[in-house]
């Protein structure tokens, strides 16, 4: 299934033992209406925060309900329950799809407001840069990012992955209005990645760090050499890509 949730009062998409998540909230959803223990296995954990407008997510369920019904029976107790989450496609898939395992790639706008007034109707949706930001300088540091490289210096803290080696197969800088939207993908990203490109990026357009300086990060493979992790209420997952 395809599902979109706004992640302001979230924990994230994983379960916890405190607080309201994606996932409880769709395993929830699932037991009201078939009255079964399912889990449900998401493409990628997003963070506390973090939106979605199209997480795709598995679960196995033995049922005669049309696909119709499937779906609308989800979001008919996703509202019930008050829950910022709302499916939005429903499909059947071969036995040995996996939500994560089967993805090729994955795709993630960050939102930035860049003007002097604060977000209203925006606000914990957006990266608020009250100060003007060079677009063209972060657009020149971001090129020094793409590619397959050793993205340690741009790691968070506590992630899990095996390797710090990823490629980068996109980061598009687009300016509409006073909005900045980095738009990236690849195959994976590890944790906090692209928070940490972001929030680097930011010191280029704001003139603490230059274009080149991006380089020169990379290559140290040291996080306290890059900028600060933005926050999460600008990250969008926007797609995840299957063959």
């Amino acid at each position: 299934m395809t599902i979109e949730y706004d992640g302001t009062t979230l924990v994230g998409w994983q379960k916890q033992l405190e607080g309201p998540s994606a996932q409880s909230y769709l395993e929830q959803a699932l037991f009201n209406f078939c009255h079964k223990e399912i889990d449900v296995f998401a493409a990628g954990r997003t963070d506390a925060g973090v939106h979605a407008l199209g997480q795709v997510a598995h679960f196995d369920l033995d049922t005669d309900m049309q696909l119709f019904q499937l779906r609308e029976a989800f979001n008919a107790h996703l509202r019930d329950m008050g829950a910022p989450v709302a499916v939005l496609d429903v499909e059947p898939v071969s036995a040995d799809f996996h939500a994560r395992f089967s993805a090729i790639g994955r795709g993630y706008v960050y939102r930035l407001l860049n003007r002097r007034a604060r977000p209203v109707l925006l606000e914990n949706r957006v990266w608020h840069v009250p100060f003007p930001l060079n677009v063209e300088k972060m657009r020149e540091g971001a090129k020094y990012l793409l590619g397959h490289h050793d993205f340690s210096a741009f790691r968070g803290a506590g992630c899990q992955a095996l390797s710090p080696l990823k490629t980068l197969d996109k980061l598009d800088i687009i300016k509409t209005g006073d909005e900045i939207d980095f738009v990236v993908e690849a195959r994976s990203f590890l944790y906090h990645q692209v928070r940490n490109m972001v929030g680097t990026l930011k010191m280029v357009g704001d003139g603490h760090l230059q274009p080149q300086d991006i380089q020169t990060i990379l290559e140290s493979r040291k996080r306290s050499e890059a900028g600060v992790t933005a926050p999460a209420s600008g990250l969008y997952l926007t797609k995840v890509m299957y063959k």
